[in-house]
């Protein structure tokens, strides 16, 4: 049988033992807690850095997609206007003279339309809605392919860096289209499901075979530029029966 001043000592050693574990097993906890902080808070600011340099990314790619349109129509439009213009003016009829005119107001309303496409403060001005029909009108213009745009304008409401993000994919997505699909017709469908809002991207081209697609990193950059959003990108394709393409990207709480 155990002392009564041992066992009081026994008790306090444990006591002792017990809260010096106990403590122990909190600072570990602490120190882990705040571990996990850091690593969370590291993780946070490094997702804002590459959020940002997509945003810088997609807002150079714009830049430079605006240019080359610019430079195509300075050549195309303005450049044959100019051309008519010097022949109308070199006619010694009066009336050519008069078509001369006309020429040249039309080339000064050209010039002054494109020098509000040399910034991104159109991108404030214009919806999303309205963007798509711009780029669907330029295709359909050309001859290319017949195109549509239906929209419930559920993409009315939209942060900067959302619509320049969507603005990027669904260029892409249209230029992927005219280079490889060759279709006869484009349809864009702008619609809302719950609490998420999507863009259908469809042409009736000649597809693909998905399990057979390339290593390229093209849909994989489109997926993880909607991801910068919150938003999810997706494609269905086979060989003989078009593409669609569906963006979502869910309703901003």
């Amino acid at each position: 049988m155990i002392p009564p001043d041992n066992q009081i000592y026994i008790i306090i050693f444990s006591t002792i033992f017990l809260g010096g574990l106990m403590s122990t097993f909190v600072v570990a906890m602490v120190f882990i807690h705040r571990q996990r902080q850091a690593q969370s808070r590291q993780k946070m600011d490094q997702m804002q850095v590459e959020f940002e340099k997509t945003l810088r990314h997609v807002e150079n790619e714009i830049h430079q997609e605006t240019l080359t349109q610019i430079g195509r129509d300075l050549h195309d439009n303005i450049g044959q206007l100019l051309s008519l213009t010097k022949l109308n003016l070199n006619s010694s009829k009066p009336e050519k003279h008069l078509e001369a005119r006309e020429c040249v107001n039309e080339a000064i309303k050209e010039v002054r339309a494109l020098s509000k496409t040399l910034n991104l403060d159109w991108v404030e001005s214009l919806s999303l809605d309205e963007y798509i029909a711009q780029q669907l009108q330029r295709i359909q213009a050309t001859g290319f392919c017949e195109t549509s745009l239906q929209s419930d304008r559920s993409f009315a409401e939209l942060k900067k860096e959302e619509k320049l993000v969507l603005i990027r994919v669904v260029q892409e997505c249209l230029n992927n289209a005219i280079k490889h699909a060759q279709p006869d017709r484009i349809a864009i469908r702008i619609s809302k499901n719950g609490r998420a809002r999507h863009i259908e991207i469809e042409d009736n081209g000649q597809g693909f075979d998905t399990s057979k697609q390339s290593n390229g990193s093209g849909m994989y950059n489109l997926s993880k530029r909607m991801e910068t959003i919150g938003g999810k990108f997706s494609l269905s394709s086979a060989v003989g029966k078009g593409t669609l393409v569906n963006l979502e990207l869910p309703f901003s709480v």
